[in-house]
């Protein structure tokens, strides 16, 4: 890669950064109100992120030029591995945690994993809980792709950078002509939704502050909490119902809720095929925990086992990873049967974790196509989705591809990890759940992954960006063909 094309890059990273600095202003908004004292390290954090986005972007703002889709990869990992850098020193001036379980509470945020190495949230200060759900909701949609809603200021195509952050498969629809359009409309349903949730919350019984707070990361299917307990803390039903449903708002395609707030219908949730899998999904997976638990005698009422059934459920397959109890001493297989759902994940165009229903729907189709071949050699039989159109093949082959790449670098972290004295159970719910940005994981990790070592650590930071970026975008940049194009 050139180095012309380097400083664009950095370029375009420093101004990012600058754009950034607007997350450390709420919660020194919140630490003025509530006077928890913690005022100077957001103060610090906002200037050391704003000259750094400042120094790069002067050093190199005369460099311009075309970019091509190949960039938009090194943008987005550069931007999320140093954005890490600088979300983690709030935790580092007022915890005084150390930097690697300051990098990773900061990626798991960002992330939108919900796995983290710290305790005694009850008593820690407003400012530092609220950065903490903030980092969650900006992360839902992207950073990134919220800059590109004005990045034709910054002299680039922004279509190659959306590309590489957007989640899912279908990332070439557009439900504007134009891609800053598009972007400003995702982010006002997901800005409209996440206070349409903590009006819910507050009416419900919680604190504003709570509400608020709970909201950025319920939408965002983020999982952190202002309490060690969860969601388990405010012991309401009713809040749990209304986490349940604004979980699987966050589960579902954005285009979607677009569709149907246009139409003033539901129908568009039930007539596209990934939502509707979704559902099936959902409903057979908390019917399958529900029974279980029954037939187990698990809670002594049988509300309390359905309820619960549902509310994993929900929590684990939309990788929000919200708890009412610890699914991981539940009996019989339950523990690693939520593990290996959290693979499915929500919907492509989402902000859930996992691999996406879509891709599971068109794997599936495509081992049905592969028993038809067996059955007629010479037929040809095409794959359809959404409207009746046929996938192409490179369509066809991407998704199978990002399948055996998402499982093969699931495989080496696994082996990484259990290289570093873990059991192989424990590994395999932690690099699970990381992977698929989802939180919770089994064994001692169940609450905490404190006890791991830094090693452990970093291998679950690596697993959280590359469930994040979809694998591919890492694993790009980290070709050496790609810095010789």
């Amino acid at each position: 890669m050139r180095t012309s094309k380097l400083a664009q890059i950095m370029r375009i990273v420093g101004t990012l950064y600058l754009m950034f600095s607007i997350v450390f202003i709420p919660p020194i908004i919140v630490s003025i109100i509530y006077h928890d004292g913690e005022l100077t390290p957001f103060l610090k954090a906002l200037s050391i992120n704003f000259i750094t986005g400042f120094v790069l972007w002067f050093l190199f703002r005369k460099r311009s030029g075309n970019f091509h889709g190949k960039d938009g990869f090194l943008i987005i990992v550069l931007f999320w591995v140093s954005l890490g850098l600088v979300s983690a020193i709030p935790f580092i001036l007022i915890l005084h945690t150390s930097i690697v379980d300051s990098l990773f509470e900061a990626i798991s945020g960002l992330t939108t994993t919900g796995a983290t190495v710290l305790s005694g949230l009850d008593h820690m200060p407003q400012s530092l809980l609220f950065y903490r759900q903030e980092l969650q909701w900006f992360g839902g949609l992207g950073l990134i792709v919220l800059a590109v809603a004005i990045i034709p200021q910054l002299g680039i195509g922004g279509m190659s950078i959306y590309k590489a952050e957007v989640p899912g498969l279908m990332k070439e629809e557009k439900l504007t002509p134009k891609l800053t359009n598009t972007v400003s409309l995702l982010w006002k349903i997901y800005l409209g939704l996440t206070i349409a949730c903590a009006i819910a919350y507050w009416l419900a019984g919680m604190s504003v502050f709570d509400a608020i707070a709970h909201s950025l990361t319920t939408l965002s299917t983020g999982g952190y909490s202002t309490h060690d307990e969860s969601i388990a803390y405010f012991h309401s039903t009713l809040i749990d119902n209304i986490a349940i449903f604004f979980m699987l708002l966050g589960g579902i395609n954005f285009g979607i809720h677009y569709v149907s707030f246009r139409k003033h219908s539901l129908l568009p949730y039930w007539r596209d095929s990934e939502a509707r899998l979704f559902f099936i999904i959902v409903i057979a997976t908390s019917l399958i925990v529900g029974l279980a638990l029954l037939d187990f005698n698990y809670y002594q009422l049988a509300s309390d086992n359905i309820e619960n059934a549902v509310f994993t459920v929900v929590s684990v397959i939309t990788s929000t990873g919200f708890a009412t109890t610890d699914f991981s001493v539940w009996p019989l297989f339950l523990p690693f049967f939520l593990i290996v759902i959290s693979f499915i994940g929500g919907c492509g165009g989402s902000t859930a974790g996992g691999m996406k229903v879509i891709r599971i729907l068109v794997l599936l189709k495509l081992i049905a196509r592969e028993f038809k071949q067996l059955l007629h050699p010479k037929g040809k039989f095409l794959i359809r989705l959404r409207k009746g159109e046929a996938l192409p093949e490179p369509v066809l082959q991407s998704v199978f591809g990002f399948f055996s790449l998402y499982i093969l670098s699931f495989i080496f972290l696994l082996v990484l990890l259990v290289a570093d004295h873990i059991d192989i159970s424990t590994a395999f719910s932690a690099i699970a759940t990381c992977m698929n940005n989802t939180g919770p994981a089994l064994g001692e990790l169940a609450q905490s992954f404190s006890s791991l070592d830094d090693f452990g650590k970093s291998i679950s930071i690596v697993s959280m960006l590359l469930g994040r970026l979809e694998v591919v975008s890492i694993l790009v940049v980290l070709n050496p063909e790609y810095w010789r194009i």
